[in-house]
C-alpha cells in the first residue's frame, strides 16, 4: 500500500463546506474527507491532571530518545529511493541541542513547578512556544525526527509567497490534476492566480496546487531544495523536505521544534497570516476536456479552511494540518489571549482519544495557564543567544466589518449565518455516498 494523504480531488471545496455547515450546528465533523472521516469530538477544557490517555492510546514514551536521529521505520515502500538514487544518510544531530539545554532532552519537558499535563495527548511529540518572544513554554521529545506530512507546506509556503508574482495566472495542467493524494481540484486548462494557488496550498492542504507551484519554482527538485535552504538558514537542522506535498519521501524529517521554527517565520509573511485565518473563499473551476466525449465545463466552487481548531477555539489564529500513512497526524497552529500569541506543534498523533485539534486546544490552555515568564527553552534568533522579540509577525486581519475577530460567538454566529441551509447538503451527500457504496 503507498503511502497517502486523507482526501481526494474537491475534498476540500465540497467537503470541507459541509464540515463547515455541520460544525455550526455542532462542531463535530472533521473537513475532508467528508464521508469517510470520523466525527471528532467538541473540544473542551481537560478535567484531569493525568499526563495519559486510556489505553490503548496513552501518550508513547520517548525517554529513551528513540527517535534522535531518525523518524519510526516507514511501513512500506514510499521512501525507497528511485533506482539509482542513493539512500539519504541521517541527518547529522547539532550538539548542543539548538534551543537550550532542556531542549536536548527527549521526555516531556516543562517548567519547574509546572502543572500536570492536560490529559488525552496521543501526539508522541509535541511543543507550545510563545510567537511573540520565542520562548519555549513546554514540550515532549523536541527535537526528535518525524514525518511532517502536509506541515511541510509551511516551508514551500515560505519560499513561494518570497518569489511569487501573487496576481500572476497560471494555466493548470493533467500533471496538476493527477498528482496524489489531497486535492483541491485544479484541473487543465483552468486559469488560476498564485493567491488563488497559495489559498488552496495553505487552506486546502491541495497537492495539486503545490504541483502548481513547485513547477513556477523549478520543478518538484529545485523546490524541495529552496525549501530545505529555508529550513537550513533558520537553524531548523531536524528538518529535510523530500517532495514539495509533504507527501512521504526518502529522507524526510521534521522536529516539533523545527516546524514552530518554520510556522513562526511564515507568520512574519502577513498573506499566510491572513489565509491560515481565512474560513471560505471561491475557487475558479475549469474548462471542459475536448478528450473526453461530452465533458461540459466545471464551475468554480467554495473552498473551506481544513483546520478544525479555526472554528472550534476562541482565539484561534489558524494554522497547518497534516496526514501521511507514515507521519500519522501533524499538526501546527496558533491563538491569541490575553495578548499572548502561542504556538503549538503536533507529530506523530492520532484521531484518539481526542482529534488533534483538540489535543493541540488542551495544550495551548496549558501554556495560556503557565507564568508569564514560564520557559524550558527558545526559538533561534539570528545573531542572538537570548530570547528576545523576533522580526514583526503578521496579525490576521480584522474581519469584513472592521470588528476584531477575537469573539467566539460572533465567529459562530456569522458562521451559521453564512452557512444556512447547507446542513441538507450534507445530508444528500451522505445519502449519495451511501448509495455509491452499495454500489460497490
Amino acid at each position: 500500500m503507498k503511502i497517502r494523504e486523507h482526501g481526494a480531488r474537491a475534498a476540500c471545496s465540497f467537503g470541507a463546506l459541509a464540515a463547515v455547515a455541520a460544525i455550526a450546528a455542532a462542531p463535530a465533523i472533521a473537513a475532508a474527507p467528508a464521508l469517510a472521516t470520523p466525527p471528532a469530538e467538541p473540544y473542551a477544557p481537560p478535567t484531569s491532571g493525568s499526563s495519559t490517555t486510556t489505553p490503548p492510546f496513552s501518550t508513547p514514551n520517548t525517554d529513551s530518545c528513540p527517535q534522535r536521529t531518525l523518524p519510526p521505520a516507514p511501513i512500506d515502500t514510499s521512501e525507497v529511493p528511485a533506482p539509482g538514487e542513493p539512500t539519504p544518510s541521517p541527518l547529522p544531530v547539532p550538539s548542543p541541542a539548538i534551543g537550550g539545554e532542556r531542549m536536548g532532552e527527549c521526555g516531556v519537558v516543562t517548567p519547574k513547578g509546572a502543572p500536570a499535563l492536560p490529559a488525552d495527548i496521543s501526539a508522541t511529540s509535541w511543543l507550545v512556544a510563545d510567537l511573540d518572544t520565542g520562548r519555549v513554554l513546554a514540550a515532549k521529545d523536541p527535537h526528535g525526527r518525524y514525518r511532517p506530512a502536509s506541515t511541510i507546506k509551511v516551508a514551500l509556503a515560505i519560499v513561494a509567497l518570497r518569489e511569487l508574482d501573487l496576481d500572476k495566472v497560471v494555466i493548470g495542467t493533467q500533471a496538476d490534476a493527477d498528482v496524489e493524494g489531497t486535492r483541491v481540484g485544479i484541473g487543465p486548462g483552468g486559469r488560476y492566480t498564485n493567491r488563488q494557488l497559495m489559498q488552496a496550498l495553505i487552506m486546502c492542504s491541495g497537492n495539486d496546487a503545490a504541483h502548481a507551484i513547485a513547477a513556477q519554482l523549478g520543478g518538484d527538485e529545485a523546490t524541495v531544495a529552496k525549501m530545505n535552504d529555508v529550513a537550513k538558514s533558520l537553524r531548523a537542522m531536524d528538518t529535510r523536505a523530500a517532495t514539495p506535498s509533504g507527501l512521504d519521501g526518502p529522507g524526510m524529517s521534521t522536529s516539533a521544534y523545527d516546524l514552530s521554527v518554520l510556522f513562526r517565520e511564515a507568520m512574519s509573511v502577513p498573506l499566510f497570516a491572513e489565509l491560515i485565518h481565512t474560513e471560505q473563499v471561491d475557487f475558479p473551476g475549469y474548462p471542459a476536456d475536448p478528450k473526453i466525449p461530452d465533458d461540459k465545463d466545471h464551475p468554480g466552487f467554495p473552498i473551506a479552511n481544513d483546520n478544525q481548531l479555526l472554528y472550534n477555539y476562541e482565539g484561534a489564529i489558524g494554522g497547518k494540518t497534516g496526514f501521511t500513512d507514515d507521519a500519522r497526524q501533524t499538526f501546527v497552529a496558533a491563538a491569541e489571549r490575553d495578548g499572548h500569541r502561542l504556538a503549538v506543534t503536533l507529530l506523530q498523533a492520532d484521531v484518539r482519544p481526542i482529534r488533534p485539534w483538540a489535543q493541540a486546544a488542551r495544550l495551548l490552555d496549558y501554556g495560556f495557564a503557565l507564568d508569564t515568564d514560564a520557559r524550558i527553552g527558545k526559538l533561534p534568533e539570528t545573531g542572538s543567544a537570548a530570547v528576545q522579540p523576533s522580526v514583526p509577525l503578521a496579525s490576521p486581519p480584522p474581519r469584513a466589518d472592521g470588528a476584531p475577530d477575537v469573539e467566539q460567538s460572533a465567529h459562530q454566529g456569522a458562521r451559521v449565518a453564512t452557512m444556512i441551509g447547507i446542513p441538507l447538503v450534507v445530508v444528500v451527500a451522505l445519502l449519495w455516498g451511501r448509495r455509491l457504496i452499495r454500489r460497490r
